[in-house]
């Protein structure tokens, strides 16, 4: 009796051991697959001016996925404008890290970026044919649905990407971070997409009375809009290289790492309820 209850103890634990096996042997399958990130070069062009851009996307999904426009600061299109579109495509989708400036230029100066900016800033439809010939670009990239289309952008970028939708242009969702909100095209009936805009509260480029307006205005087409504003967030708060920028050109520029989080889960919550991802 004694050797039989051993044999049973025997083939009990084999066969447990084999169930186990199996199991670490069908895991590998059942994981999630892992982010293949593809970039591109792009070059693309109005009539007056060449510029460059940048699209990442992950390579492993098979399917047609939302295209992201992503705008720069007024620095230009540098590493950090790339960064975001990089962490887009971690997320599933299509993003394009656009050049409003042309010829890749960037600014090493306040006051170049300043020259940069105005340039497009005042200068509606130049801004409105350089956006669009990334879009043209954006929505007939192979891994993007061109039905599904966003642009968000920060600073200079934040501002541009709201003042595009404002013109009608057709966008699902548009999300702006440290943006200014006194617009050359103010929110009108033409505004078709969802918006989101998360500024800080501590920022002196965004006065009171521009926000003020712009939600006057936002509310009076009763449009689909999210405004956050984080106490104590100043300019350019999603960007680790602003502070050191802030110091080196005495202006108020400072990182803010629980503002950057805030502002990036919003942003992930309005696409993730516009594309239902």
């Amino acid at each position: 009796m004694k050797n039989l209850m051993i044999m049973a103890v025997i083939i009990l634990s084999i066969l447990v051991s084999c169930k186990d096996k199996k199991k670490s042997e069908e895991t590998p399958e059942m994981a999630t697959p892992t982010v293949a990130l593809e970039t591109e070069e792009v070059t693309y062009s109005t009539d007056s001016v060449q510029m460059k851009g940048y699209i990442a996307f992950d390579k492993n999904k098979t399917d047609k996925r939302p295209g992201i426009i992503v705008i720069h600061e007024w620095w230009g299109h540098n590493d950090y404008v790339r960064e975001r579109a990089d962490m887009l495509a971690e997320l599933g989708y299509t993003a394009f890290a656009i050049d409003m400036y042309g010829d890749g230029k960037v600014a090493e100066h306040p006051g170049d970026a300043g020259k940069f900016s105005g340039v497009v800033r005042n200068n509606v439809p130049l801004a409105t044919a350089r956006f669009d010939a990334a879009l043209n670009i954006l929505k007939n990239h192979p891994s993007v649905n061109p039905n599904d289309i966003a642009a968000i952008g920060y600073c200079f970028g934040g501002s541009m990407a709201l003042t595009i939708a404002n013109t009608g242009e057709d966008l699902d969702a548009v999300a702006a971070f440290h943006s200014g909100v006194g617009l050359p095209v103010m929110p009108n009936d033409k505004l078709k997409a969802k918006v989101l805009v998360v500024n800080g509260g501590a920022d002196p480029f965004i006065p009171q009375e521009s926000v003020t307006a712009f939600k006057k205005a936002m509310d009076s087409i009763n449009a689909d809009y999210t405004y956050i504003e984080i106490p104590d967030a100043k300019h350019a708060f999603t960007s680790k290289g602003a502070s050191a920028l802030g110091e080196k050109f005495s202006l108020p520029l400072e990182y803010n790492a629980e503002a950057d989080a805030k502002s990036w889960q919003a942003l992930q919550d309005l696409l993730n309820e516009t594309f239902n991802q």
